[in-house]
């Protein structure tokens, strides 16, 4: 059977099939009701489906909403992805989703197919990377912007677009001094990649917090800004420090993320070591899953869900992308088992 044509209704309705495309598509020169109730009925009858890029063009808006994560497996992204849809659909949008496993080729990619979407806004959540590839993703977010596009970042800001920016630096800092208020004084550190600048803000927070007061970290390790890379990380550490079951006083152990800190115990635990009598540890995120975790651990705590929320608050608001607003979200210290000192 032919698939129903605009034609086909605007005859059943006795319209002209511009006044049919005004009721079906949205446009805002809608015809008196009892014309909208005779062409609403005539396609009803016909099953007829409206096309998604004519209502696009009589509405000037394709309601939708392009959204890009790291990892959508990783317990941060999922919660601002969770905040994202939220908002999105409080708004009458439908978000459009890419994870792009950290390949910044994939990141561009995505972009360029939302732009070709024609979405109305496009929301990047995650660190950015230095070097060349920012500008390549800058020069694509240029043709966009310029063709009435919004782009709002979740974290650092770049050149263009609003940004939604957690204070990794100063609350890395703030766990520091918790830290040493519960008596530790032997620290590590294990990192993340060099050039992710959630990482590095993290790991300089607490470094540079801990100098403060005079105090320098035993060792730092660097691993991927995931699981595993804290899993492979905190295996070297154990054996930079010699880490062994029933020693005297426990290090503590600043992971610059909740997932590296989960991974890190694992490792901890395969060599016999316990969370906190052999080496304490503190994460970052406050991810949903620690609520199942034992023992607790103490991390900083983001309101990831509002994260989404706001960033689709600042992408639907003109005002604000053009003006490149940028909106600080503050980080909340949490101490739990994993961090206290247990001294003989």
């Amino acid at each position: 059977m032919a698939a129903v044509r605009l034609q086909d209704v605007a005859i059943r309705a006795g319209v002209s099939q511009a006044t049919a495309s005004r009721v079906l598509n949205g446009s805002s020169r809608v015809p008196g009701e009892g014309v909208a109730d005779r062409v609403r009925a005539a396609a009803a009858e016909l099953g007829y489906v409206p096309n998604a890029q004519a209502q696009a063009l009589a509405r000037s808006s394709t309601g939708l909403i392009g959204l890009v994560v790291h990892d959508i497996a990783d317990p941060y992204f999922s919660s601002i992805v969770q905040g994202v849809q939220t908002a999105a659909r409080r708004a009458g949008k439908l978000v459009l989703l890419a994870s792009t496993q950290r390949d910044f080729d994939i990141e561009r990619e995505s972009v360029s197919t939302f732009i070709s979407h024609r979405a109305d806004a496009i929301i990047l959540a995650g660190s950015r990377q230095s070097g060349d590839l920012d500008r390549d993703l800058e020069k694509e977010c240029a043709r966009y912007l310029d063709n009435s596009g919004k782009v709002v970042v979740v974290g650092q800001p770049l050149s263009f677009g609003a940004a939604v920016e957690p204070e990794n630096y100063v609350a890395s800092a703030e766990l520091a001094h918790a830290l040493l208020g519960q008596g530790h004084r032997d620290f590590a550190v294990i990192g993340g990649p060099g050039h992710i600048r959630t990482a590095v803000d993290r790991r300089n927070g607490f470094v540079e917090a801990l100098a403060s007061q005079g105090v320098t970290p035993l060792v730092e390790i660097a691993g991927d800004f995931s699981r595993d890379g804290g899993f492979s990380a905190a295996r070297r550490l154990a054996a930079a420090l010699e880490l062994r079951h029933g020693q005297a006083v426990p290090p503590c152990v600043f992971a610059v993320s909740d997932v590296m800190a989960i991974g890190a115990i694992a490792a901890w635990r395969e060599l016999g070591l316990v969370v906190p009598d052999d080496v304490c540890v503190a994460g970052f995120d406050d991810i949903p899953t620690l609520r199942d975790h034992v023992p607790g651990l103490s991390t900083v705590a983001l309101s990831l869900v509002d994260i989404g929320e706001r960033a689709v608050a600042l992408a639907l608001d003109d005002t604000a992308t053009s003006s490149r607003a940028h909106e600080f979200v503050p980080g909340r210290v949490i101490l739990r088992d994993s961090s206290v000192l247990r001294r003989p």
